[in-house]
């Protein structure tokens, strides 16, 4: 090629000056400048010497040359780019066997694409996939929240077309709809530039898949990343709207929406397509655990772009299926269920769960059927026996009726059109943050009842959040219930534990050495939190708290803190009670500082003050230095009147006592911030928890160790602006506005 046909980044026009060294290199010099004009390229035709039987003639064009030739009545006709564009490039050889243009058409009857030239087939490189994801995304990442044709990843997606209609496959959606969605996508984006979106194109440039999530998905995938389901079922149950979704849950034991996406197919193409692009939505961060239906197009594509994640089958998934894929047993449908589910249930170790698996095959005659070979084959991926070492969140149970996933079918029917959905998607966003917000208010203002002396159930009252807290207590107390056998004394002792209230044997494995304990019911890798026959064998074996490894943190109080909650259960229960009174406090000057735009401002004022005092305090803490003398005098000021307090009130009753009465912490405006009322109708009767909140949120703040005399860190730094942000945004924000603020 002549050295003028490239300047710096810009590809020059061709000219009948040019000359090269083959036709190759000719064809390459015009998809370079194809490329950079933004129309895709076709080698139209070469022609050869009859002597020498050399090519001495070649025209390239546009891909959208020439008109499209087919029958009219053609059964399936094929897609076909050609629109009668002029475009092309005409080469020939002379005697000395360089290479020369001999005719150039510029003008194109169609819009150029230079944004997206790398779609078409003729841009497409054949780099490695990793390398190539790496490169695109980082070409990418000062433009993810606007919107693109996010086809510049497709180059390494080339390698998940099976077949040549996969790409010519397109969104089925009705007049204007495709309008009202860019609509949604536009308006939604006003209202918070870090709405993501993303739109697929096939080569007739029609809209193929469609990906967007908005700011408080990206948001809540950053504190609950650990597992993210991913629901086909809408697509799959041939609803109208070809939706899936990506569904997330948070510490309230709510489903969080990670993203929604519109698709044409179940092709590898289309699903790795999708995860690519919820992947650079998420800043590249991926998941401990997915969650999917079984489906090699899927686990294809996971393995692709999700090599380090654990991939898994939801279990209602599986189970959903089997009256479909073995119909033929008829009669004998009951017994295979009782067997197949205590092979899957009951079976602790791998070895078991062979033995019992082909047992079971066996006795229907199943080692034929190519589904239940598939199901042993990807074994890993749904059994709980090979499920020990994570855990699912709630989002993996036994029917879709049970999962968080069908809370979204109230939203969703079989008929739902596009454009009800679009509709719906701001009520969804919307009933979904007023869940949480109702979550978070009731766990600043109450505390659950304490039900029975157990030492765990008051380890985890103010560390777990008030859902997993109930669902824990049930655990607890139904511990009354189970009888423990010890089968072996050896390092990992193992007991059979009877639970007279379900009438069923579970085995638990229970290590003194590692603190590892491990139940055949497999509620912690299911549900996150300890069963009652986990909590019995520890009870017997002299243990009386939750070893720290079995305490989720995003089932905590501090799911949203920026620090690991750590290993001590006494500094993560001070932190919440310091954590949860401040809480209180901020919502009295709420109420308090709005009355006037005076108090307003002074409130504000203080917050801010505040909050740069914390903020240097526990820097100087954490890197080692000694608080400035303003940070000290202002802490010990705070604990003498904390102290004061404490010694006005000197009817505090013992907080071990438990009266059973339920403790509702209130804040109104124009109380002392320190003050404890009992409401006119109970008084005397304060309830003991909330006296031993009191008594321990002030005695034992431990702003100050008085043996040390250093301050401790607050860690809560990642939690206090969103709950501030809470606060305000109800004073001056609309509800369906707030929803998508920059957090």
């Amino acid at each position: 090629m002549d050295s003028s046909a490239v300047v710096g980044s810009t590809i020059s026009e061709p000219h009948n000056d040019m000359e090269f060294e083959s036709h190759e290199a000719a064809y390459a010099f015009y998809k370079e400048y194809a490329k950079s004009a933004g129309f895709g390229t076709a080698k139209l035709s070469s022609r050869r010497s009859r002597a020498s039987k050399e090519f001495i003639d070649a025209k390239f064009s546009c891909i959208r040359y020439g008109n499209k030739q087919q029958s009219d009545d053609a059964i399936n006709p094929r897609p076909s780019p050609k629109i009668g564009c002029k475009a092309s490039m005409h080469v020939k050889r002379r005697l000395d066997g360089k290479w020369y243009v001999y005719s150039f058409v510029k003008e194109h009857n169609h819009e150029l694409l230079p944004a997206q030239a790398h779609f078409f087939r003729s841009h497409r490189s054949s780099d490695p996939l990793s390398n190539d994801v790496r490169m695109r995304r980082r070409k990418n990442s000062n433009a993810v929240s606007k919107l693109f044709t996010a086809n510049q990843n497709v180059d390494c997606l080339e390698n998940f077309v099976k077949h040549q209609h996969d790409k010519g496959r397109s969104l089925v959606l009705e007049a204007g709809h495709a309008h009202l969605l860019l609509e949604l996508f536009m308006h939604m984006q006003e209202e918070n530039p870090k709405f993501f979106y993303a739109v697929d194109l096939n080569e007739e440039h029609r809209l193929r898949n469609v990906f967007w999530v908005d700011a408080k998905g990206l948001e809540d995938f950053t504190y609950f990343s650990d597992v993210v389901s991913f629901d086909t079922t809408y697509f799959t149950s041939k609803y109208k709207i070809p939706l899936v979704l990506f569904i997330g849950v948070n510490h309230h034991i709510q489903p969080t929406l990670l993203g929604c996406a519109l698709i044409a197919d179940e092709t590898i193409y289309t699903f790795a397509w999708l995860l690519q692009t919820w992947l650079i939505a998420m800043g590249e961060r991926t998941p401990q655990v997915f969650l999917t239906d079984q489906n090699e197009a899927i686990k294809a594509a996971v393995a692709a772009f999700l090599p380090g994640t654990r991939h898994c089958f939801c279990l209602w998934h599986i189970l959903e299926k089997i009256p479909k894929q073995l119909e033929f047993l008829g009669a004998w449908h009951d017994s295979f269920l009782e067997k197949f589910n205590n092979c899957i249930y009951k079976s602790c170790t791998e070895e078991q769960f062979d033995k019992r698996w082909w047992e079971l095959v066996d006795d229907f005659n199943l080692r034929d059927v190519e589904w239940v070979q598939s199901l042993y084959d990807d074994r890993t991926c749904w059994v709980p026996t090979f499920m020990k070492d994570i855990s699912f969140a709630g989002l993996s149970t036994s029917s879709r009726s049970e999962s968080l996933n069908s809370l979204f079918d109230k939203y969703i029917q079989v008929d739902t059109s596009l454009r009800d959905f679009i509709e719906q998607y701001r009520v969804i966003l919307e009933d979904r943050h007023e869940e949480e917000a109702k979550a978070n208010f009731d766990a600043w203002h109450e505390t659950p009842d304490l039900k029975s002396p157990s030492p765990f159930e008051k380890q985890m009252l103010l560390v777990y959040t008030h859902e997993i807290f109930r669902k824990f207590q049930v655990e607890v107390l139904g511990a009354a219930a189970c009888h423990l056998k010890k089968e072996n004394d050896c390092m990992t002792t193992t007991y059979t534990v009877k639970d007279f209230e379900n009438n069923q044997t579970y085995m638990v494995e229970w290590n003194t050495s590692t603190s590892n304990i491990c139940c055949s019911c497999h509620l912690f890798e299911y549900k996150g939190y300890l069963c009652r026959h986990a909590i019995v064998v520890l009870q017997m074996s002299g243990v009386f708290s939750i070893p720290p490894k079995y305490i989720l943190q995003r089932w905590t109080n501090a799911a949203m803190s920026r620090h690991p909650i750590g290993g001590k259960m006494e500094e993560v229960q001070s932190k919440v009670r310091r954590f949860n009174d401040l809480c209180r406090r901020a919502i009295i000057l709420g109420e308090e500082g709005s009355l006037s735009q005076e108090s307003y401002y002074m409130a504000l004022g203080a917050i801010s003050e505040a909050l740069k005092q914390c903020a240097n305090l526990n820097s100087s803490v954490e890197n080692g230095m000694r608080p400035d003398a303003s940070s000290t005098h202002v802490v010990c000021n705070v604990e003498k009147e904390y102290q004061s307090i404490i010694t006005s009130n000197n009817k505090i009753p013992d907080p071990k006592l438990n009266t059973g009465k339920k403790a509702v912490r209130t804040g109104m405006a124009g109380r002392s911030l320190g003050s404890v009322e009992n409401s006119e109708g109970n008084k005397g009767k304060v309830s003991q928890v909330e006296e031993g909140m009191v008594k321990d949120g002030f005695q034992q703040m431990e702003l100050i160790d008085s043996r040390s005399q250093s301050v401790m860190p607050m860690q809560f730094h990642g939690v206090v602006p969103a709950l501030f942000h809470n606060i305000s945004s109800s004073f001056h924000t609309a509800p369906s506005t707030h929803l998508h603020e920059n957090r």
